[in-house]
Parts: C-alpha cells; sequence; structure tokens
C-alpha cells in the first residue's frame, strides 16, 4: 500500500527536474544581466567577471533622463489605472449583478459580446478620437479607458461573484433602512474584496505589459515608461545588452511583488468566481 509520504515523494521526484526546466530561463536571465556582450554567447549560466556597472550604468542610461523618471511615471499610470479599473469594474458590476432596470439583459449581452472584439478594431478610431481632442502625449488615452467599467472581461467577473452571494443580505439590509449605495458600499463591497484584488492585479499586470499603446500615445521621452525606456536601448548604433537585460529584470520586480502580496487573495478569487453558495 502507497503511504501519503510516498505519493509526496513521488509527485516531488516528478515537478523538481520540471521547476529547474521552467526556472532555468530566469537564471540564465539574472547571470546575463552581469555579463558582457561579448560573453553573452557563452555557454555558462554565470559570467566569470561580474559586471555591476550594467545596473549603474543602465538606470542613468541618459544624461537628461534616468530610469528613476520612467518607472515614476509608469508607476504613477498604474496608480490611476488600477484605481479606475477596480472602482469603475465593481459598479458597473453590482449594478448588472443585483439591480433591475430596463433592457439589462440586452445591456448586458452587448457587454460580452465586447469581449470578442479583437482590440485591432478599435485601436485606428480611438487614436483618432484622442488626437481631435489633443490629448495624445499625454497618459490621459492610457487612463481614461480604466474609468469605463474596467473593461468587459472584469465586470463579467465582479457580476459572477456578485451573484453567489445570498441575496438575503440585501433584503436584511433594506429592513435596516439601506440605501441601495448603503448595501454595496457595506455589503456587497467587503464580500467581493477577492474578486476586486483579482481585477486590481490584471489590470496592474495588463497595463505594465501594455507597450503597444504607450508607444502609440507618448511621443516625449519625459513621459516615458518602462517598457519605452528599455526600447530606447535598441535604438543605440551598438545594443549594451547586459544593461538592457539588467533594465528589463528590474522591470519585472514591481509586477512579481504586486503578485507575490497579493496571491491569496488573487487564487481565492479566481476559485469562487461564479460559485453560488
Amino acid at each position: 500500500m502507497i503511504t501519503s509520504s510516498q505519493k509526496t515523494w513521488k509527485t516531488h521526484f516528478i515537478l523538481i527536474p520540471f521547476s529547474l526546466l521552467m526556472i532555468y530561463p530566469v537564471l540564465w536571465w539574472i547571470g546575463a544581466s552581469f555579463k558582457s556582450t561579448a560573453e553573452l554567447s557563452s555557454p555558462s549560466l554565470w559570467p566569470t567577471t561580474w559586471l555591476w556597472e550594467n545596473y549603474s550604468n543602465g538606470w542613468s542610461f541618459t544624461s537628461d533622463f534616468t530610469f528613476a523618471r520612467f518607472f515614476a511615471n509608469t508607476l504613477m499610470m498604474e496608480f490611476w489605472n488600477v484605481l479606475g479599473g477596480v472602482v469603475t469594474a465593481a459598479l458597473v458590476g453590482y449594478g448588472f449583478g443585483r439591480l433591475n432596470f430596463r433592457f439589462r439583459n440586452f445591456w448586458f449581452s452587448v457587454l460580452l459580446l465586447t469581449m470578442m472584439l479583437p482590440s485591432q478594431v478599435t485601436v485606428v478610431p480611438q487614436y483618432i478620437l484622442f488626437n481631435k481632442l489633443g490629448l495624445v502625449d499625454s497618459y490621459v488615452p492610457l487612463i481614461l479607458p480604466h474609468f469605463f467599467g474596467g473593461g468587459a472581461f472584469f465586470i463579467f467577473l465582479i457580476v459572477q461573484f456578485i451573484r453567489g452571494i445570498p441575496r438575503e443580505l440585501d433584503e436584511a439590509a433594506q429592513i435596516d433602512g439601506a440605501s441601495v449605495y448603503g448595501i454595496f458600499f457595506r455589503i456587497i463591497a467587503p464580500l467581493i474584496k477577492p474578486a476586486l484584488v483579482t481585477v486590481a492585479i490584471f489590470t496592474f499586470l495588463w497595463s505594465w505589459d501594455d507597450f503597444f499603446s504607450q508607444l502609440l500615445y507618448l511621443n516625449s521621452v519625459e513621459k516615458f515608461t518602462v517598457g519605452l525606456g528599455l526600447r530606447m536601448f535598441i535604438d543605440q548604433f551598438e545594443v549594451q545588452w547586459g544593461q538592457l537585460l539588467a533594465m528589463s529584470l528590474l522591470s519585472v520586480i514591481p509586477s512579481a511583488i504586486v503578485f507575490f502580496v497579493a496571491q491569496k487573495h488573487f487564487v481565492e478569487g479566481i476559485a469562487t468566481t461564479g460559485i453560488k453558495g
């Protein structure tokens, strides 16, 4: 008879080699960030000479702007994106999940249909609109859409989570004299915290990695984000790959911190979405 400890040992025996295989590119990435350009073709994982200046030189890439400016720009933009995405997705999701109004099912179906619409279809109309409003080369085109529901996927996620909350709680709050907004802020909002954290994480990660929109709307170097700052390395006549890899490694740290800090609520939000109790 196979004991639980034997099953655990066999599971680890299978998973550890695959884990090492998956983590190898990350280890190579870390080692390559300390290598010279000539040594990057070396098969060794770690450099023979550790070039710590790759980080200092990469951080102060230009004489006018450092990566501190690019990180500050990106984090400022992320703050407003996450705030707008979470707040508006929660409010719109609450409306679809709890309130009764005319054509609710129709508009919810339209919302779901927008999830099937490729983003490439809306790029040109959006750019023309923001260009005519004089908002190109600003953060408004990158932030404003997050204040209109945060995206169909996030609204759907919130709606499914709210539908799993018993309506008896709303009725009890109504008996106590709570208004529609009181029910949301006192009853619904605290209970959908895992879903809100999930929306915040996805918004942060997707917005942080959205290189195309940043490239499309931002033209001034002083407004560049981290992604556009990394692109400046490739625009050089001779690419300093060590510095590029060093700065790209630093650019991953905020996303990793956000995920690991909130992973408990993230897993809970994904696991319980759509479950009705």
